[in-house]
Formats: C-alpha cells, sequence, structure tokens
C-alpha cells in the first residue's frame, strides 16, 4: 500500500510539472480580427487616409476613391449609414449604394472601415439632417435645434470592410 501511494503521488508530480500553461501572450496572439464585407467585395489595397480625402475634397466636389478611417456610429434603426471620422474634425456620412446593404445598427464605434465609392460635397436640408438625428437616437430636443442647412461630405459607397 505504502509503494502505492508512493507510486501515485510520483505520477501526480510528472503530470503536474510536464503540464504547461499557454502563456497569455500567445492567447493574445491567436484571436485574429475579423474583417467583414459589405455590399460589393473590395479590398483594403490602395486606400487612403481621411486626412488625404479631406486635401483631395478641397480642391474637388466629387472624388471616386476608397478611404480607410474610423467608424463614430451607425444608424441605430437599419444600419443604412455610418458616420466615419475626418481627419479635420468632422464626421462624413457614409450611405450605401442603391440601398443595397446594410451595416451592424450596434457596435461600430471605433472600429476601422475601409470604404470604396464615391465622395461629394453637398447641402444637407433640415429635414434630412433630422431623420439623421432622429435615426441616430438622438433626443426630440435635440434634433428640434436641427435648424438650418449644413455642407457635408458625404460618401456613397459601394462596399464596405468593418475589422471588428
Amino acid at each position: 500500500m505504502n509503494k502505492f501511494l508512493t507510486l501515485l503521488a510520483s505520477t501526480a508530480l510528472v503530470v503536474a510539472c510536464n503540464t504547461a500553461s499557454i502563456p497569455a501572450n500567445a492567447q493574445e496572439k491567436s484571436e485574429q480580427p475579423t474583417v467583414k464585407s459589405y455590399g460589393e467585395v473590395i479590398t483594403p489595397e490602395g486606400a487612403i487616409s481621411t486626412e488625404e480625402l479631406v486635401k483631395a475634397m478641397s480642391e474637388k466636389n466629387e472624388l471616386v476613391t476608397k478611404v480607410e478611417g474610423e467608424v463614430i456610429t451607425s444608424c441605430a434603426m437599419k444600419g443604412c449609414w455610418m458616420d466615419m471620422k475626418l481627419a479635420d474634425g468632422s464626421t462624413m456620412k457614409v450611405r450605401f449604394k442603391d440601398y443595397g446593404f446594410f451595416v451592424p445598427t450596434k457596435g461600430l464605434e471605433g472600429k476601422h472601415a475601409v470604404i470604396q465609392g464615391t465622395a461629394t460635397r453637398e447641402v444637407v436640408d433640415v429635414a434630412t439632417l433630422q431623420h439623421y438625428a432622429e435615426d441616430a437616437g438622438k433626443s426630440k430636443e435635440e434634433i428640434e435645434k436641427i435648424t438650418e442647412p449644413r455642407t457635408d461630405m458625404m460618401f456613397l459607397a459601394d462596399g464596405v470592410l468593418i475589422t471588428f
């Protein structure tokens, strides 16, 4: 019986000493970011920064391009638009070609996106600005404060890549 207990204790010790734990950094490396595609299939190659977009649009009213940047929010109702942060501190409304695809309604804040399509400068009327504010979940008071049209950079996207 004594030999059996000694053998059992030795076996347990060998198993415990030979069981390697996975280092924390190895676990992090196995979690690769997921890139999801919406609309036309596009690649990130050739995308310009929002800083380059703002500079290019200072000289043009329309530009067919591919842009990468940070998503600020998306339409909470359907996912039929999203806002991206521009390098000059403003935002750009991204709509989707022919209303043909949508992005998630939640969880896009701070995510990296690549969009392909056409950037334009547009005068957005009060009713549309109020509609966007309503879709974004703004309060009635915030919506009522919108009383003037605004010239904004807009983007009509054929395809979108979002990194989660």
